[in-house]
């Protein structure tokens, strides 16, 4: 099992990515109620046969990764949703893109913990391709009060110069522990 949701999320996106998404956007919420994130991209979409095939573990398309027999995305996810009583739904349709949704109880014993939000973020800003991707956190706490960012890929992109050197890259780290502070 995936260490943290920021795992699951992780490899949501980077199934976005290879499947050839241009425009991904990403939501991650917390209540005191309940934990939760979604991802919807434009990509290749998947038939309701692949659909299924994907929550086997077993199973892979040979494809994005030759000769490996194993994804386990998907399959993570349900397991998580299936201990928690929380729900993963997942609607795509071919050539028209994917939604992901997922939604847990905040206080199950079994969710995993959120993990490195920072490290997640940078690991999905960076990934190799040509793609929007626009990224929604928030959080609401039991007084109704609510802290939030989103972050633009392209805009961060332009401002840094790029995202492929150290030094863009140390910036953006900074950038997201700034944007992340108000929620430890």
């Amino acid at each position: 099992m995936h260490a943290s949701l920021s795992d699951v999320l992780s490899d949501l996106v980077q199934n976005s990515v290879e499947a050839g998404a241009s425009e991904i956007q990403v939501v991650f919420f917390e209540s005191p109620a309940e934990v939760g994130f979604s991802v919807d991209d434009n990509g290749k979409g998947m038939d309701k046969a692949v659909l299924e095939r994907a929550s086997d573990p077993f199973w892979s398309d040979g494809e994005k990764h030759p000769g490996r027999r194993v994804g386990l995305g998907i399959p993570f996810l349900r397991q998580i949703a299936e201990q928690t009583g929380g729900r993963a739904d997942i609607d795509s349709v071919p050539a028209e893109g994917t939604k992901v949704k997922a939604v847990f109880p905040a206080s199950h014993l079994d969710l995993p913990p959120s993990g490195n939000i920072v490290l997640l973020w940078l690991q999905c800003l960076t990934f190799d391709g040509d793609f929007d991707l626009s990224i929604h956190r928030s959080r609401k706490d039991a007084a109704g009060g609510t802290e939030e960012y989103r972050i633009d890929r392209a805009e961060v992109s332009e401002a840094l110069g790029g995202l492929e050197d150290a030094g863009a890259l140390g910036l953006l780290r900074e950038y997201l522990i700034s944007l992340e502070e108000p929620f430890y």
